[in-house]
This record gives structure tokens, C-alpha cells and sequence, in this order.
């Protein structure tokens, strides 16, 4: 126990945070969903919001630091809150923006794991396995959620026991802040393995289609004619690999049928920073972050136009959102492009 009082009392993207949090205290509410407690060592989650105080009002939710290894996602949540601070002072049309939609920041929902160098929350639970829900088919081995134990990667927990407090307490602001108003965004940013940058969006747990199929498959064109090079799978996550828990399921099977929340993933490509930098892979956080500043910088101002396009997307629903006639073309389009081998 005596190691413990060497390792450090908090860490660099926590200490961020509250920096972004005091800089923005006059233009955020602040609030404090839970603690995570790790060593003898409290972190409260934090979330920010900002913009229109109506409950109806269009709202996105940017959320990172799920899995404690992959800061880089957090990392993208805090610049893009960083910007957003900067552009309020001069930036009319994002102040016009904020008068009609509502952002939602909880840029380090694991804030024990971040802290311990983990994927897991200090109970050794993968959050993004923890909830109920079970996959309709086989998943992968372990990486699909097990539940043999927390000496294992991708633990659920123990079944019939409540959610981790930080899981619950995502759910939990999805379900009061998002889910509830007629239409809602969440993106989730993550880093994983692979060769490509992608957006998921559900279902993980089975090939179903989601009921607002037409309404991402929209979102999806918008974000393609408008950066026509922007280099994204984006796919249903059950194109990849179908898990146990998935937050983002759990969190939409429970929205409210009448209302449209549409949550998204976006896993960066870690083989591309390795590709680079084969050293990275001796490093944990090498093979889920970019190591070298430049190319941590590069990352940051490349999807930064994917957080933007969010808030103008919300901000102009009245334009796109799909209606009647239109909407069945846009579920044929949607099938055609997304399971058209798939038998649907």
C-alpha cells in the first residue's frame, strides 16, 4: 500500500476538465452525477451543459473516457469544450445556434480508469459491457462481455447486480436530458483497433434494424455531401461484431418510441497511429492514443468538423428530419445500402 502515495492525485485531462469547467463557469451549468473511487482517491463524473433551457429544444451529447485507456477521446470532448469557450466571444452564429439547441458534454465518464491507466472502472468492470441487455447471437469470445471475472478483459459484472455507478449514471442523463425531447444526438468517442476511423450506431447486441434507420441514414448523406472526403465506416456496429451490455442499445431501446435519438460511436483507428509509430505498440496508452503531439494535434482538428456538423445538424432538423412518403424512400435507400446482403 505504501507504492499508492507515489502515484500522482489526479491526472492531465481531469485537471483539464476543471480548467475548462472554471474558464466557463459564467456560460455552463456544472453538475455531479456520481463519484468514482479508486485508492483512496475521489472523482466526481462531471458533465457541462450549455445553450437553450427548453426541455424540447434539440440537444447533442458528446461523451468520452468510457474505456480509461483511450484518452484520446476525452481529449477530442475537452477541445472541442475549449473552442466552443473561445468562439462564444465572437461567434454570433454559434450564440444563435445555442439560443435553439442544447450541448451536453461528460468528457471523462470513467474517470477511475483514466486515472489507474485501465480499461475497466475500478471494480474492473468494461463499462460498455454492464448493461443488461444479452446479444441475440454468439459474440465474440471474451471481447463480446463475460462474466467469469474481473481478472478477465471485458468484464460485465456479476449478473442481476445493479449497474457500476458511472454506467447508471450515463443512462441516467441520457434518458433525462436526451432521450426525453422530440430529437437528440449522442456521440461517444472512443479509439479501438483497426485501420479506419468509424461511426457506429446500433444495434451491437443484434442484426436488427434500428427504428430510426431513416433518420441516420439522412444524417449520414447530410455529413457525406458536406465533407465528401471525410473517411468514415459508418455502419451499424453489429456489421463489426455483436456484444452483451451495450450502453448505447440499453440507452435507445429505452428512449421514448415517439421521440428520435439517434446515438453514434466514433471508434478512431489506433493501427493507423501504430502504423506509424510501431514503437507504440511496447506502450498501453500507445496502442489506444497517438503518442507523438503532432499527431495527437492532427486527430484533434480532423473530426472536429464532425462535432460541428451535430450542432448545425440539430440546429436546422426542421429542414431534414424525414416525413411520411419520404421517410419509407429513405428506409429502402437505408436497407438497400446497409443489408441489402443481409437478407433484410
Amino acid at each position: 500500500m505504501q507504492a499508492l502515495s507515489f502515484l500522482p492525485d489526479s491526472f492531465a485531462e481531469y485537471e483539464d476538465l476543471k480548467a475548462i469547467l472554471d474558464a466557463g463557469s459564467a456560460n455552463f451549468d456544472i453538475r455531479t452525477l456520481c463519484e468514482a473511487r479508486v485508492h483512496g482517491r475521489t472523482f466526481p463524473v462531471l458533465t457541462a451543459s450549455i445553450g437553450s433551457s427548453d426541455p424540447l429544444a434539440p440537444a447533442i451529447g458528446f461523451f468520452g473516457g468510457i474505456h480509461g485507456l483511450e484518452r484520446i477521446g476525452t481529449q477530442l470532448v475537452l477541445d472541442y469544450m475549449r473552442s466552443l469557450l473561445s468562439r462564444l466571444e465572437w461567434d454570433e452564429l454559434l450564440v444563435r445556434q445555442l439560443q435553439s439547441i442544447r450541448l451536453i458534454f461528460m468528457p471523462i465518464c470513467n474517470p477511475g480508469g483514466m486515472w489507474a491507466a485501465t480499461r475497466a472502472n475500478p471494480n474492473g468492470v468494461d463499462l460498455m459491457r454492464n448493461a443488461p441487455q444479452d446479444a441475440d447471437e454468439r459474440v465474440p469470445l471474451l471481447a463480446g462481455g463475460q462474466r467469469l471475472g474481473a481478472w478477465l478483459p471485458w468484464y460485465r459484472g456479476r449478473r442481476g447486480a445493479p449497474m457500476e455507478v458511472e454506467a447508471a449514471a450515463l443512462l441516467k442523463l441520457v434518458e433525462t436530458e436526451l432521450a426525453s425531447r422530440p430529437l437528440s444526438f449522442a456521440l461517444d468517442c472512443h479509439s479501438g483497433y483497426g485501420w479506419a476511423d468509424s461511426i457506429w450506431f446500433p444495434y451491437a447486441r443484434t442484426r436488427k434494424l434500428m427504428p430510426h434507420l431513416p433518420e441516420m441514414y439522412m444524417l449520414k448523406t447530410m455529413f457525406e455531401r458536406a465533407h465528401p472526403h471525410h473517411g468514415y465506416a459508418f455502419e451499424p456496429q453489429s456489421h463489426q461484431y455483436l456484444l452483451h451490455g451495450d450502453l448505447w442499445d440499453c440507452a435507445y431501446d429505452r428512449a421514448p418510441a415517439e421521440n428520435v435519438f439517434l446515438p453514434m460511436t466514433l471508434e478512431l483507428g489506433s493501427w493507423l497511429w501504430i502504423k506509424k509509430n510501431p514503437r507504440q505498440l511496447f506502450s498501453r496508452q500507445g496502442m489506444f492514443n497517438p503518442v507523438k503531439a503532432h499527431r495527437t494535434a492532427r486527430v484533434l482538428r480532423r473530426h472536429a468538423n464532425l462535432l460541428d456538423f451535430l450542432t448545425r445538424a440539430a440546429f436546422a432538423s426542421q429542414r431534414w428530419l424525414p416525413q411520411g412518403s419520404g421517410r419509407q424512400q429513405l428506409l429502402h435507400h437505408a436497407i438497400q445500402h446497409w443489408y441489402r446482403t443481409a437478407g433484410v
